[in-house]
This record gives structure tokens, sequence and C-alpha cells, in this order.
């Protein structure tokens, strides 16, 4: 079958052909139709991942979407949406044209749904909404800030924090364009992420038109010192990622002084049936027109371009189609 392999560790994948998965006990077997390309991938990529460096050659990708040839309980054909620990456990990942994976990670998925926008809820849809929601504890009637909303996941963050009951939201990002489209998707309020750490404060606050009582953090370093800064008393603030740098000097004082909390999260460490739920309530969301995000879709054979441009935080969510 095809499939894109990493060779050796911090090289882009290439196609090859490779040999069938085989079917363990408890797993299932599926035909992919869509993979989606996540930063983590390439962290694993790249031997940083905190599982350690897979075994190469591997296959990556951590989750698709695919049709069922084989799984206990489930119809043949069977459109599901699946998870899998690309290059650990003997496991192949996502980016081929054939998969096996623990049956459990299985979530099938509505009939006529889109596969390629369906995986984008998965990694991404998954961190903003237990991001807010499970490890956030976002409640009716709050002011968010979604940082990096220009991004894949910003843009579901920005929705998810309506459904999920925020009364106000604020989009922040460095594109205009990406502010542009967090409007759409009805942010309420949209600051750019330039000038000095204070400017950024100022203009955040300005924008919540109130307390900020929780932000929502893809990027670590400077935007997220600006973002703790604009929060309330006892606000919080959800880490989930470092597209902007990976390390931030925060002072105590700002810390205590206004009982403000830093708060990680990260889906590998959320129980699978919560996760499980959670995936399908994004989709009803989908399904209802209530949520989408942007996605593009790659053949296969384009996987090293679509590597390099998700190394390049691309403003949208790819997606290989095979």
């Amino acid at each position: 079958m095809r499939a894109a392999v990493i060779e050796r560790l911090g090289e882009a994948p290439r196609v090859a052909d490779v040999p069938e998965p085989a079917r363990r006990e408890g797993d299932a077997l599926l035909r992919v139709r869509a993979a989606a390309l996540n930063p983590v991938d390439l962290s694993i990529s790249r031997g940083g991942f905190y599982r350690g460096a897979p075994e190469t050659p591997y296959v990556p990708g951590g989750e698709g979407v695919g049709e069922v040839i084989e799984a206990d309980g489930l119809e043949p054909g069977t459109l599901a949406y699946f998870d899998v620990a690309a290059g650990f456990d003997g496991r192949g990942g996502s980016f081929a044209e054939l998969v096996a994976v623990p049956r459990e990670s299985l979530v099938p998925i509505p009939d006529g749904l889109d596969p390629g926008l369906a995986v984008g809820f998965g990694t991404a849809g998954l961190a903003a909404w237990l991001g807010l929601g499970w490890r956030g504890g976002l409640r009716e009637g709050e002011r968010v800030l979604v940082l990096g909303a220009s991004g894949a996941v910003g843009q579901i963050a920005v929705q998810a924090a309506k459904l999920l009951g925020a009364v106000h939201v604020v989009a922040a990002a460095r594109s205009e364009a990406g502010l542009e489209r967090a409007r759409e998707l009805g942010a309420d309020a949209t600051v750019r992420l330039d000038g000095d750490r204070e400017a950024v404060t100022e203009r955040l606050r300005a924008a919540a038109e109130g307390d900020l009582d929780l932000a929502f953090d893809p990027l670590w370093g400077e935007p997220a010192l600006a973002a703790f800064a604009a929060l309330a008393p006892f606000g919080r603030l959800v880490q989930i990622g470092q597209s902007a740098a990976p390390e931030a000097s925060l002072a105590s004082s700002v810390v205590r002084g206004r009982s403000r909390a830093i708060l990680g999260h990260s889906n590998f460490l959320v129980p699978r049936e919560v996760r499980a739920a959670a995936y399908r309530r994004l989709v009803e969301h989908v399904t209802a027109g209530e949520l989408t995000v942007d996605y593009e879709a790659l053949p296969l054979e384009r996987v090293a371009e679509a590597w390099e441009r998700q190394a390049s935080s691309p403003g949208r969510k790819l997606v290989l189609v095979l």
C-alpha cells in the first residue's frame, strides 16, 4: 500500500510502498479517507515528544477518518474518526491507505459528513472544546480571550466559546485576514498581536469591555504574558501550545497579586471516554451548521509540501485525502 514514511528523525516524510498493517486482537482495520496534520506530528518526528523518539522508519499521522473494513460491532463501510499512536507500540499512523488501530479509538461519524471536515474536529477541535470547557471551566456569561485565533484551533475556539456560554469573545492574532475570519465566525472584538507587551495588554482589556475571565493560549511567549496581565482577579489561562515561543518569564506578583491561574492542557491526558463524548458533541454542532473550520485538502503525494507548510502555521487545517 502507499503511505508517507519518515526514514530518519528530523526529515520530512516521503511517499513509498509499505506492507499492509496486520489487524491485532482488539483492533479495527480501516481504509483511510482523510488524515489531518498537527504540530504534534512534527514534534514526534523530531524526537521531541514526551513519549520519546519513535522507531524509524515509521508512518506518521495521529488521527484520521476512515471506512471500516473489519471492526467488532461496526458494519463494513461505516465511516469513523480514529486516533493512533503513530510510531509507537509498533503502529503505523494515518498517512497511509490502510491503518490498524485499537477498536476503542473509533467514533462513528454521521452519514454525509465530509471526512476532511470531520477530521478537523479531532485533535484541533478537542483541544479547543476541552481546553475551554473541561480544563478551563468556562461558565455561562464569562468573557473569553482566544489567542492565535487565525489558526485552525483558534477558529474552533472562537466558536466553541460562544457555544459553551461565553458572553463576549475577543480574538487575538497577528494576521489581519485571520482576525477578519474570526469576526465572521462570531468574535465580538479582535486585537492585533503587535507592539510591546504593555500596549497589547491594554488593547486586550479595552476589547474585552469588562474583566477577562478566561484566556485560551496556543502561543505562549510574549502573547501569553500580555494576555495573563489582562485577566481579572481569579482569571484563568489555559495553555495548550507554544507556537510563539517555548518559554515565557512570568513575575510572581502578576500571578499571586490577582490570584490568577495557569492551567496546562493536553488531549493525551484526557480520559478516552471524555474525548469520545466531546468529539460526538462537536460533530453534532458541525452537522447543525453551528461549527466549522477552514481546511485544505491535499493528496498523499503532496505530503512533503503539507509537512513544510504545517511547520509555518498555515492558518487552516491541512488534510491529506486518500
